[in-house]
């Protein structure tokens, strides 16, 4: 009779049955059955006089007790002005001390937090305050080339009439308040100035004298762990983003099996790159370090390679996060080689695949010789893998590594839908604690990602070894990874296609040596008019995110099409790769 090994498989050797592609993780240690604002107060009491936050660009340093003594204040102003338990709050900013004080502040109370991705621009943003229904944005005046308010007052044309208690927005009926705050003045004690229809941030603290600590604590004794406490927005194939809702317990968890996978405590600094607005840089890094009593370090508002070298060095941090293209940027930079990091331990590079040399390079030559390949998705809170600094090199490079703890994953054949024998390729699926509660207001939408045993598909396509090591080979889904931002064609499609002259567009991704890919467009004019990828590019500025712009625009006559007159955009993706090999060909 086979007896079930630990990871709840038949262990090698033991039955003459093909083992299935299943593993389950158990854990030594239990999930934690709270919410975050609860475990948060014990990292706080424990650790108050240690460094929780750090923001390089604000020159500010919060101590645990200040850290949870400003986020409360920002709790009681949400409370005052009316915001509670499922109220939708969303976050328009880069990375700063007053983003992680809101998410800090929501979670206190039971709101939920809206990330929007600062890159946004208006036909983004619209779609992510009608879908979530969001009823306060908290907002910087801008990024980059981005004017925030500008683009609010374009949207939401009663702000021209509206005073500081407020406005009524026909297209927006949720949305009632805007809170504009300027990081580098906030920094300073100095107020911000406000348009019509904005408030500050100074004159929203002051709303929080209304509510009693009492009352604060209250209602953070009436939450529950499984109480949706976050919405992220990931893109779907059918066109805009989706809405991704998480609990306390779905992020809290993952954050804190990270943190023990990483063997964080309370002694690591992290360095932190990446967006607070993505799951990596909120679950990932901030409340993994706030879930063991690390410092989480912001070395710049965006990203920055020089800023993150200089931070590491100065902070003597401990880790650093990141995706492959944010490694290569610091490797690349002229004054990595004058940069001493030998501070550094560990980290977590993931959002995109990861070359081989890339991973030995930052290892040996950046200092990070426990440096992890973390894989997983946003509907999944977001890691379901993590390599192990112990594993063999060809495991760290070759692999994502094996399931957090208290997970299931399970490889599926794509048409039938059993598990594959291990070994074979198949659709990637996962089941725990992790998966998400489901799509904002979009039933449907969630039943087709979530199956009726529970289980999470994926969209990737991978094989799992027999000690439940995955790797990733291919995706059904049509999704571009550009520098870790995940991009579906269909909503750039979609977009492209309000251009008069264009007739028919196939957006699809091709390999980058520095994106890992990048945008692809091959567009048919209708007949009679002339475009030109000059024409076609500021059509787009503006409208979409910088990054989902096509880098690569091809005008053509006709597509390459099945029997059923279906695009096959893999053909058009061969075209162009083949194209381009020639290009760089010695010989061409």
């Amino acid at each position: 009779m086979a007896h079930p090994g630990r990871n709840g498989n038949v262990l090698d050797g033991e039955s003459k049955v093909q083992r299935r592609s299943y593993f389950h993780r158990g854990g030594e240690t239990a999930l934690k059955g709270m919410t975050i604002p609860e475990h948060f107060s014990e990292i706080a009491a424990r650790f108050e006089a240690r460094e929780a936050l750090v923001s390089i660009p604000q020159s500010r340093r919060l101590k645990y007790s200040e850290l949870q003594m400003q986020a409360d204040i920002v709790a009681r102003a949400l409370l005052a002005d009316g915001f509670a338990k499922g109220s939708r709050v969303g976050i328009w900013s880069s990375n700063n001390v007053e983003w992680v004080l809101v998410q800090l502040a929501t979670a206190r109370i039971g709101a939920i937090l809206v990330n929007v991705n600062p890159a946004y621009r208006t036909r983004e943003l619209a779609h992510a305050l009608e879908r979530s229904e969001i009823e306060a944005v908290f907002l910087t005046p801008g990024f980059r080339s981005g004017d925030y308010v500008a683009m609010l007052q374009q949207l939401i044309p009663e702000l021209t009439h509206a005073n500081g208690e407020g406005f009524d927005s026909k297209r927006f009926p949720h949305l009632r308040r805007l809170v504009l705050f300027d990081p580098n003045k906030t920094a300073s004690g100095a107020a911000t100035v406000t348009d019509e229809g904005f408030l500050s941030w100074e004159e929203f603290l002051a709303r929080a004298e209304k509510i009693s600590i009492q009352r604060l604590e209250a209602e953070s004794a009436a939450l529950d762990p499984d109480d949706a406490i976050n919405i992220q927005y990931t893109s779907g194939t059918t066109g805009f983003p989706k809405a991704v809702v998480l609990s306390h317990h779905n992020i809290l968890n993952n954050a804190w099996f990270t943190a023990q996978s990483l063997c964080f405590d309370e002694n690591d600094r992290l360095c932190i790159p990446v967006p607070f607005y993505h799951c990596f840089g909120m679950v990932l890094s901030n409340l993994l370090c706030f879930s063991v009593g690390a410092c989480a370090i912001v070395p710049s508002e965006h990203f920055d390679p020089g800023a993150v070298l200089d931070c590491i060095e100065r902070e003597r941090c401990t880790a650093v996060h990141g995706v492959p293209t944010m490694f290569i940027a610091a490797l690349e930079h002229p004054r990595f080689p004058d940069a001493d990091l030998d501070s550094l331990r560990t980290g977590i590079m993931a959002g995109a695949p990861c070359p081989p040399e890339l991973m030995r390079r930052v290892m040996e030559d950046m200092h990070v010789p426990e440096i992890l390949i973390g894989y997983g998705e946003t509907e999944a809170s977001p890691l379901t893998h993590l390599t192990c600094a112990s594993d063999s090199i060809e495991r760290r490079v070759n692999t994502v590594g094996r399931n957090l703890p208290h997970q299931e994953v399970k490889v599926l054949d794509v048409e039938s839908g059993a598990t594959v024998p291990l070994g074979e390729d198949g659709e990637i699926c996962f089941r725990g604690y992790h998966v998400m509660k489901g799509y904002y207001a979009d039933a449907e939408a969630t039943r087709e990602a979530i199956d009726e045993n529970g289980w999470l598909h994926s969209g990737d396509i991978g094989r799992m070894d027999g000690e439940g090591y995955l790797s990733i080979t291919g995706r059904r889904k049509e999704m571009i990874i550009r520098g870790g931002e995940n991009i579906y064609p269909r909503e750039i499609e979609d977009f492209l296609f309000t251009h008069p002259k264009v007739a028919e567009v196939a957006v699809f991704g091709i390999p980058d040596e520095y994106y890992g890919e990048a945008v692809a467009a091959w567009i048919q004019p209708h007949a009679g008019e002339r475009l030109s990828e000059l024409e076609i590019r500021e059509f787009c500025k503006g409208h979409i995110a910088h990054f989902k712009i096509p880098s690569h625009i091809e005008f053509v006559e006709e597509f390459p099409m099945t029997v059923t007159g279906k695009l096959q955009k893999f053909r058009m993706r061969e075209i162009v790769i083949e194209r381009m090999s020639k290009e760089t060909s010695p010989s061409a």
